[in-house]
């Protein structure tokens, strides 16, 4: 994607659009029905915007065309392949003064995303997004406004943009009452951790061969901390829960500490370890969390690798529902974003002006859950080590359910395994800090939720 200011502001106040553009929604519509033509302006150039460029390029379809392409430095960015009759512009006002039925915003971040879009709407064009920061951070009050002035909002490539599971939910779980939603959201976690399993390489490696594959970026740390997941979590509350919770109140855990170790130890127990978003509503308390767990590798989750994401929906009436794919680049995102485009040119045909929600729950948010949970210690060896752990344990009500010890480690930085028995986060985490305090522990205890 290009950067967060390629594109300049519109120049016009937003309170004044409105008026001069919602007039002209009606003759809008009615040249449709006409011709079912949906004009289509693409802001941002980057990996995805080429890549929607070319798809719709490609498709040759009557139905949705293609017209205007608004970018700073468009004489660098334009491409042979590109037809000679749309517009390249570097003015996002010439395309707020067009006749363009659909802005496609792809341009990242909240400035000036956030201007453009909210200037589209009152402007009364349909907007599709790819934009998760904004989405996660400004959708409920994006969606209120499309509500408002009657435009369209989509923003399925948003969250695992080669997994259709917003658009499922929007028709095949809109019947059921969910509660529930999990996943793999993060394509450069999860094929660091798949590598890490699978060739039982150090951490730093993992990072630099995901970087040279283009999996990750030269500063990963949103990725590898959590911040991306837990936007796209956000995400996948608002739009699967109804629940409004900014990213920054979901708890997330870095997968930094993960070492190949921990595979050989997650292995005796019959599981392996992934980057996993969840969040469950409970009456008036989200429980929300993203970091490094324990999952079985027989289960949906284990058996996701490389970088690909899945997502998992619990309904009340329909149990669990999975959506697997490829969560990340280009081309995955791209389908994604011309999905929504196709819907949007669906309901301009038809007339239709589809409302989204406008009323969110904005419920306590908690990562508090009651898991069993997996502590790998790095300690000097000596003896009296896990009975002087087990009294602090049992001095806090926790209860250990087994300890791991494999041979071969050196004496100095010997690491080893307690599992617990189920218990509350809150619970656990004072006995942990006591616990790092001790003078053979050579760094903190790695704690990993055991999800089943």
């Amino acid at each position: 994607m290009m950067e967060m200011n390629s594109v300049s502001s519109p120049k016009q106040s937003l309170s004044a659009v409105q008026p001069r553009r919602m007039a002209n929604w009606r003759s809008m519509s009615t040249h449709h029905e006409n011709t079912a033509v949906c004009r289509v302006a693409l802001i941002g150039f980057g990996t995805v915007g080429r890549s929607v460029a070319r798809i719709l390029c490609e498709r040759n379809d009557p139905s949705l065309r293609l017209t205007h392409i608004c970018n700073r430095n468009v004489e660098r960015k334009k491409q042979p392949w590109v037809p000679k009759e749309i517009t390249w512009t570097e003015n996002f006002d010439e395309v707020l003064r067009s006749d363009v039925d659909v802005v496609v915003e792809l341009i990242g971040g909240l400035r000036p995303a956030e201007d453009l879009v909210r200037a589209a709407l009152l402007a009364g064009k349909a907007v599709v997004t790819a934009n998760k920061q904004l989405i996660a951070q400004r959708g409920p009050e994006l969606l209120h406004l499309a509500n408002t002035v009657g435009a369209q909002l989509e923003f399925g490539a948003s969250v695992a943009g080669g997994v259709p599971v917003l658009p499922a939910l929007r028709t095949g779980l809109c019947g059921d009452r969910l509660h529930g939603v999990s996943g793999i959201l993060n394509g450069t976690c999860n094929y660091i951790l798949s590598r890490i399993e699978n060739a039982r390489v150090p951490f730093s490696e993992a990072l630099e061969e995901a970087q040279s594959r283009g999996y990750a970026e030269a500063d990963a740390s949103d990725d590898l901390d959590g911040g991306d997941a837990r936007a796209k979590l956000a995400i996948l509350t608002l739009a699967v829960l109804r629940v409004r919770v900014q990213p920054t109140d979901i708890r997330a855990r870095s997968i930094r500490p993960v070492e190949a170790v921990d595979f050989d130890y997650a292995a005796e127990l019959g599981c392996t370890i992934r980057q996993i978003a969840r969040a469950d509503l409970k009456e008036s308390t989200l429980f929300a969390d993203v970091g490094p767990s324990l999952v079985p590798r027989s289960s949906p989750l284990g058996r996701v690798h490389s970088n690909q994401n899945l997502v998992l929906t619990s309904g009340e009436h329909g149990g669990d529902m999975a959506f697997l794919g490829a969560g990340a680049g280009g081309d995955p995102t791209a389908v994604a974003v011309v999905s929504d485009l196709l819907l949007v040119a669906q309901n301009l045909a038809a007339g239709s002006r589809p409302r989204g929600p406008s009323q969110f729950l904005e419920p306590k948010v908690s990562c508090d859950f009651e898991t069993p949970w997996y502590l790998r210690f790095l300690v000097r060896d000596r003896p009296g080590i896990v009975a002087r752990l087990a009294a602090i344990l049992s001095a806090h009500e926790l209860n250990i359910d087994a300890v791991l010890q494999n041979p071969g480690h050196e004496k100095h930085a010997l690491p080893f395994v307690i599992t617990l028995e189920p218990c509350h986060d809150s619970a656990l985490h004072p006995a942990l800090e006591e616990m790092s305090a001790l003078d053979f522990s050579v760094r903190p205890c790695l704690c990993l939720p055991v999800l089943h």
